[in-house]
């Protein structure tokens, strides 16, 4: 899942608002995280955060956060949030018995 969003504020204060840990806390706590250090980082453009479901499961994501100065002086905020935990593979994973549509064979 992708979010897109324009926004007034500049590259460089959207950028210290998803890197500092002070500033994130308020909007995307340490409690959603796996771990409150970013997986990785490009300074100044993307950051990726590892997260986790606070019920069972307890499947893990990423989000990745992407700035780009937009034209008019403000920023575009891209948002990318993927299921990256094994489990869930495992859980929707085709059934054994191949339960599709049975096919005729010529005679």
């Amino acid at each position: 899942m992708a979010l897109e969003y324009e926004l007034d504020e500049s590259p460089q204060k959207v950028w210290r608002a998803i890197s500092i840990p002070e500033f994130r806390e308020s909007w995307l706590p340490k409690e959603a995280l796996a771990d409150p250090e970013a997986t990785y980082v490009t300074p100044g453009e993307e950051i990726c955060y590892r997260m986790r479901d606070n019920a069972p499961p307890f499947l893990e994501s990423s989000v990745t956060f992407r700035i780009t100065p937009n034209a008019t002086g403000g920023t575009s905020l891209r948002i990318i949030h993927e299921l990256t935990d094994m489990r869930f593979d495992q859980m929707t994973r085709a059934a054994a018995n191949k339960n599709s549509p049975t096919l005729m064979l010529a005679a």
